[in-house]
């Protein structure tokens, strides 16, 4: 409690003061100094717009807040650095240097992290090669994001180890498709060690029923990689990849798959080289046959809220309404009423749809769970509160109640500021 008393009133503070901040400096984006003689001229430091004040301290707040899940400080920091950088580029990387170790320690625990630095490029080179150096080889499929990461930003540093990791991963039949295929890319996709990977790695297919969210990942690995390949061997990949199709369980997106691979076979061989190679297997040739069947695949349909749908009720009270629905469509649709009556003029209905809101999203972060992404929707009703009143969605966003939510909506506000200036 005393923390976030603290924290409201040093957003208070700030809001109070933001008129006279147009002269603060930060000593990190500061101008250097010239050295030499007395004639050198000295640069002055860089003036700190309130704007900029703003996104500084509400990003060094939100840092601060202590995180128990190391997958929520991970997701804090990611954003906390890809927010503040194009104000503080120094304090980016380290916030950058930090997350990088997190990401790794996740991966070598058998965790798969929910954000990468690594994949956006975000971590410096010799990071992102300590990163990969100590990746255990079986741990490659749960850090394939970062690896491509890693190997599309720092090719130099890191494209080597990668290299030799994907292919211990491939002798333990761990195949991890897009970052073999951003090797090879790297490589040179008709260097030895590409077309070497290329059969090897479809002749190392993993489990299907373990693996058949990765079946598309396969399928466009083989369209991208085996027009670079022997035209046999092309052939024999292809087959082993519709094979290994044909071992999932029977449905529609089993089907589309298989459709895919003909088609990228086809494609890579010709039509003749085509039927050519599925008379040399049976087996794909009667799977190929039955996928190109029309078959549809089932979509969940998601509840959309619409901030245009919230425009046209505004005026007409939405309290009870909203009451009815579930945490997460309730959080998202009162911001969305809040945003279209603070936009349009109300301040005092749109306290009040944010006050919805936020406890709703209280709600939603106390019951996360895999089928809802918490984190996403604190930072809609964050985003949505701070277009309306930016210091005042600050102090909302630091009284939830769990500190990572707070940290999350508070870098969401920061966000819309250093997009759109302070809103009052």
């Amino acid at each position: 409690m005393a923390s976030i008393t603290r924290l409201a009133a040093a957003s208070v503070a700030l809001g109070l003061s933001l008129s006279g901040l147009a002269q603060a400096t930060n000593p990190q984006i500061s101008n250097s100094r010239t050295s030499g003689n007395s004639s050198a001229k000295t640069k002055a430091p860089v003036a700190l717009t309130p704007q900029q004040r703003f996104v500084i301290d509400t990003v060094e707040m939100a840092v601060e807040l202590p995180e128990s899940d190391p997958q929520d400080r991970l997701r804090v920091l990611s954003s906390a650095a890809t927010t503040i950088a194009p104000v503080d580029r120094a304090r980016a990387k380290s916030i950058w240097r930090e997350a990088a170790e997190i990401e790794s320690e996740l991966i070598r625990s058998g965790k798969t992290p929910v954000v990468s630095v690594m994949a956006g490029g975000q971590a410096d080179c010799l990071a992102a090669q300590s990163f990969v150096e100590n990746l255990p080889p079986e741990a490659v499929l749960r850090a394939e994001q970062s690896l491509i990461g890693a190997i599309s930003s720092c090719s130099k540093h890191t494209l080597d180890p990668a290299s030799r990791k994907l292919d211990a991963a491939l002798e333990k039949k761990v195949v991890a498709p897009r970052a073999l295929m951003a090797a090879m890319e790297a490589q040179g996709t008709k260097s030895i060690w590409s077309q070497q990977h290329f059969e090897k790695m479809f002749s190392a297919l993993p489990d299907p029923h373990e693996s058949s969210a990765e079946a598309e990942n396969f399928v466009v690995t083989y369209a991208q990689m085996a027009g670079a390949a022997d035209p046999d061997a092309a052939a024999k990949a292809g087959l082993q990849l519709v094979d290994w199709l044909g071992k999932m369980n029977d449905s529609p997106a089993r089907s589309k798959t298989i459709r895919m691979a003909g088609g990228a076979i086809k494609q890579v061989l010709g039509e003749r080289g085509y039927q050519q190679a599925l008379e040399t297997d049976p087996v794909a040739n009667m799977l190929l046959h039955n996928a190109d069947q029309k078959q549809t695949v089932e979509r969940v349909r998601k509840p959309v809220v619409s901030v245009l749908a919230a425009i046209e009720r505004n005026g007409s009270d939405q309290s009870d309404r909203l009451r009815t629905l579930q945490p997460a469509e309730r959080a998202r649709e009162a911001a969305a009423h809040g945003f279209a009556s603070g936009t349009g003029g109300d301040k005092v209905e749109a306290a009040r749809y944010f006050d919805m809101a936020f406890a709703a999203a209280d709600d939603v972060w106390d019951a996360r769970s895999k089928q809802i992404n918490a984190a996403a929707v604190v930072q809609e009703v964050g985003e949505a509160a701070a277009q309306v009143n930016s210091t005042n969605a600050l102090i909302r966003a630091q009284k939830l109640r769990d500190s990572s939510a707070q940290a999350i909506a508070m870098l969401a506000v920061a966000r819309v500021v250093a997009s759109n200036g302070i809103v009052r």
